[in-house]
């Protein structure tokens, strides 16, 4: 089955720290930009972050710059995500989805989301 599974979603205080792993299975993301996107209650689908298929370019939404860190290891067949200095407004679905290109808004597969809470 060819498919996207994101992981590394909880609950965690604001100030804390968590990393989000994207692994494809059935196929390979080397060919793939990959883009993190996130969807908070009653607010539109926003895109987070993008890495270029060779990790050599990536992008962040303003409200992330800084505390967050895109990465993938092709080895692995996994893009990662970062996030620290966490706040309140990161709370959302965190969802993976592969792209033609960043910016493309041309994408082959989406994963199924992982919650992110933050929260005291």
């Amino acid at each position: 089955q060819l498919q996207l599974v994101e992981s590394g979603g909880g609950l965690v205080q604001p100030g804390g720290s968590l990393r989000l792993s994207c692994a494809a299975s059935g196929f390979t993301l080397d060919y793939y930009d990959i883009g993190w996107f996130r969807q908070a209650p009653g607010k539109e689908r926003e895109g987070v972050s993008c890495i270029s298929s060779s990790g050599g370019s990536t992008n962040y939404a303003d409200s992330v710059k800084g505390r967050f860190t895109i990465s993938r290891d092709n080895a692995k067949n996994t893009v990662y995500l970062q996030m620290n200095s966490l706040k309140p407004e990161d709370t959302a679905v965190y969802y993976c989805a592969a792209e033609y290109r960043c910016g493309s808004h041309l994408y082959d597969y989406w994963g199924q989301g992982t919650q992110v809470t933050v929260s005291s």
